[in-house]
């Protein structure tokens, strides 16, 4: 008799620990709940540690489904991954509609300028100011310094070269003005209208391919063996920038 009832508590235990998962439905509502009154997107980290009474995989699962859910057509919103995240906002077809009834202060342009130096540091980064003034043909530190003001470029450290100059790069805020999931995410030099817009794309598809064309010379100028990265970045930052 005592045999018998001795495997009863361990085979009990599971059941209990099912129980205290929530419903896939309220993780999922929940999820959405959050997603909408968060106001920068959420990454998954984000969503356990608001759930803790559902697992990483269920929350994932769910996520998933509510993905899935807002592709659907006749939707006004949509969850777009950004930064790393998930967040709530409407779909770009209705942005002219809306902004009929809410007169929102739109976010403040980038010059030309501003925006070739942005591209030259996403896609290049991490890059000091000397090489961002070589490749543009301009000085560039103040736009730099615009940039940082923004908080669209960081600082990442110092070059371990002669002088020790700082290294620049993007930040979050820079995925999310710019709607992308990731730095991988970057568009190709055709598509860049897409995310920087239709005015400055043929300015910055030109820079940026003269860009690419001056770091590839660069690069066969340089490729002899044994000479040291100091020497090369101190040849560059005494160079007088071309005009391009």
């Amino acid at each position: 008799m005592t045999e018998h009832l001795e495997p009863t508590p361990t085979e009990e235990a599971p059941v209990e620990s099912a129980a205290s998962e929530l419903p896939a439905e309220e993780i999922r509502a929940s999820i959405e709940a959050l997603l909408y009154a968060a106001e920068e997107p959420l990454a998954l980290k984000d969503l356990v540690k608001a759930l803790p009474d559902a697992s990483r995989q269920s929350i994932k699962q769910q996520v998933e489904e509510l993905l899935e859910q807002y592709q659907h057509p006749g939707r006004g919103l949509q969850i777009a991954q950004v930064a790393g995240g998930y967040q709530i906002t409407t779909r770009p077809e209705y942005h002219e509609r809306i902004s009929r009834l809410f007169s929102s202060k739109p976010p403040s342009r980038l010059s030309i300028q501003a925006l070739e130096t942005l591209a030259v540091i996403a896609y290049r980064q991490p890059i000091t100011v000397p090489e961002i003034m070589a490749l543009r043909g301009l000085h560039s530190a103040g736009v730099v310094r615009t940039l940082l003001e923004k908080r669209l470029v960081r600082i990442l450290g110092r070059k371990k070269v002669v002088g020790r100059p700082l290294l620049y790069g993007t930040t979050k805020e820079f995925q999310i003005r710019f709607g992308l999931k990731s730095l991988d995410d970057l568009p190709n030099l055709e598509d860049m209208a897409e995310v920087f817009g239709e005015e400055i794309a043929s300015q910055l598809g030109d820079a940026m391919k003269e860009m690419v064309e001056l770091e590839s010379s660069q690069e066969d100028e340089t490729t002899e063996p044994g000479e040291p990265d100091g020497a090369r970045e101190e040849d560059t930052e005494n160079e007088s920038p071309q005009g391009s």
